[in-house]
């Protein structure tokens, strides 16, 4: 029985569990000390290296010389991509200045990653720090620097967008009030790295430790706008989840309901949340699952890799599963494979996303989620199971290093660009694909994702009886022109800033010439997998980035 309590009117009374992870542990952080003054004192100017940040710090460069003259500033550039730490930077402005300006935050990673590294600078590297942001991140940074156990870490705002705008209108900002509170910009600044910042005090940490396993008892349906008001839902109905539910999803398991699965965060810098078995079951139960699928959903959470993700881009997660268990569950890898046809594969991709918001602390936009679009995949992930039976190719375990007969879980990322085509023609096919391989966003990678029969005809047209053949092929055919390729925000974003630090492959194509072919993909990171019960030849080409292949089976 789920219930033996009678509330008002005689509504059952239901005791459920609570589906919110546990929060990370927050280290107070000492602020640096403040300067007197900043006449005589040299400044930095610290360029994230996203979207036009540099220009708005080159406006901000020349108030000081038009206002403060006596301030000298020196502009620089992190080494490598904003989420990447600087050791070196940091230690030249607390060796050759006096303080710091960092910016500017204006998406779903670099903000946090911007307010992280001014926490750096502040508690490790003891320079003075001021960041900022646009005013679209608001509660992002706010929550950073709490997280980052300095919430008294200076923040300034300035409206967004900072991409694309004039010099006129970056002054405009520069010179004007910060949207958020209300006050001159730059008169933020200077108090920002002059005025004392109160001292961290213990105890003050603005998340407790703990979340409560169960909920107060209430009828079915208060829990459901409790559930509801607190966004642990995806705003589609859910099954409650009471004590008997949850045991039974656990029957689904050896593992023990207080063992740790793993940890998992928005995006990086938000903090990482913590999760038991228990915590997962109650999402999957939440999600709609049964049971025998939950190795896979363990498996899932134990990646810790978030399927709703808080980035700006709007990402999400695709899910294959691989293996005897496809079969054991009743997954579908056939017609309708990719559609809301299957039980298994519908409450799985639910449970992850569920899981996801819930146990990395939320995921609520404008707070936790910031992908601007939003990304309709997002509801279940696109799970599914590959055709492994109907492929003329190995599975996709098996190319990642499993057996052949292990049960596995594959998560990509991205999602955002989508690319479809029948079968291949006899003339022209090449060139069709390729046109297909340029529509696939420039910083994932192509999954190819084909019907049996266009996967045969691979193999009739081109010659490719294995898949490493078809991987080098479409890397081969995937180029584009230096100077376009570069010229991509996207690519100057993520990909240029790594690679002038040598750790991207395509530090290759720095210096040749406009004209000169650069191989959007590298072989290593493009995958093909095959779906679908052969009711034609149609396939698409998913740009997503292989994040993980995981077993199944250690979490029967």
């Amino acid at each position: 029985m789920l219930t033996t309590v009678k509330g008002l009117h005689g509504n059952p009374i239901l005791t459920v569990l609570n589906p919110v992870g546990y929060p990370p542990k927050i280290t107070r952080k000492q602020p640096a000390a403040r300067l007197d003054s900043l006449d005589g004192k040299t400044i930095y100017l610290v360029d994230s290296r996203f979207d036009d940040s540099v220009e708005l710090l080159r406006q901000v460069q020349a108030w000081f010389a038009d206002r403060m003259p006596g301030v000298t500033t020196k502009l620089v550039q992190m080494a490598s991509y904003y989420g990447k730490d600087d050791p070196e930077l940091w230690n030249e402005i607390r060796t050759r200045g006096h303080g710091a300006i960092i910016g500017v935050g204006h998406c779903s990673t670099c903000a946090p990653a911007v307010s992280a590294h001014a926490i750096t600078l502040e508690s490790q590297y003891g320079v003075p720090t001021v960041a900022i942001h646009t005013d679209k991140f608001v509660k992002v940074v706010q929550s950073v620097v709490r997280m980052g156990g300095l919430p008294q870490a200076p923040l300034v705002f300035v409206p967004q967008p900072v991409m694309g705008k004039s010099q006129g209108e970056l002054r405009a900002y520069v010179e004007g009030d910060d949207p958020y509170t209300g006050k001159p910009v730059m008169q933020e600044i200077v108090a920002g790295l002059t005025q004392g910042l109160a001292a961290s005090v213990a105890g003050e940490e603005p998340y407790a430790r703990s979340t409560p396993r169960l909920e107060e008892p209430d009828t079915e349906e208060a829990l459901r706008a409790l559930f509801e008001r607190n966004s642990w839902t995806d705003h589609l109905p859910i099954v409650l989840p009471t004590e008997e539910r949850v045991a039974a999803m656990l029957g689904g398991t050896r593992r023990r309901p207080d063992e740790v699965v793993g940890r998992m965060q928005p995006t990086p810098n938000r903090g990482l949340w913590e999760y038991t078995v228990e915590k997962v079951a109650v999402n999957a139960v939440m999600a709609g699952a049964r049971p025998e699928y939950f190795p896979i959903i363990l498996a899932l959470a134990a990646t810790g890799i978030s399927a709703r993700g808080s980035t700006s881009s709007s990402a999400a997660v695709m899910t294959v599963v691989n293996g005897p268990i496809r079969h054991e569950v009743g997954m579908n890898c056939g017609i309708g494979a990719m559609g809301p046809y299957n039980h298994a594969n519908a409450t799985i991709g639910r449970a992850y996303g569920l899981l996801s918001q819930n146990l990395q602390g939320g995921s609520v936009p404008g707070e936790t989620f910031m992908g601007s679009i939003g990304n309709n995949y997002a509801y279940n992930g696109i799970t599914f199971a590959e055709n492994e039976e109907r492929s003329p190719w190995e599975p996709l375990h098996v190319q990642k290093g499993f057996d052949k007969g292990a049960s596995t879980v594959t998560v990509f990322h991205g999602c955002r660009s989508t690319t479809f085509c029948l079968g291949l023609r006899k003339e022209h096919w090449r060139e069709h694909v390729k046109d297909m391989l340029l529509g696939t966003d420039s910083i994932t990678a192509p999954v190819l994702l084909l019907d049996p029969i266009t996967a045969r005809q691979f193999i009739d047209r081109g010659g490719f009886d294995t898949k490493a053949k078809l991987i080098r092929w479409v890397h081969e055919t995937a180029e584009m022109p230096a100077g376009r390729y570069w010229d991509l925000q996207l690519v100057q974003n993520y990909i240029y800033t790594k690679a002038t630090f040598g750790e991207s492959p395509k530090k290759r194509y720095l210096d040749v010439p406009d004209d000169a072919p650069v191989r959007l993909f590298e072989e290593g990171d493009i995958n093909v997998v095959v779906v679908g019960g052969e009711a034609n030849g149609y396939w698409q080409i998913m740009g997503a980035h292989h994040k993980a292949t995981v077993s199944v089976d250690a979490w029967r």
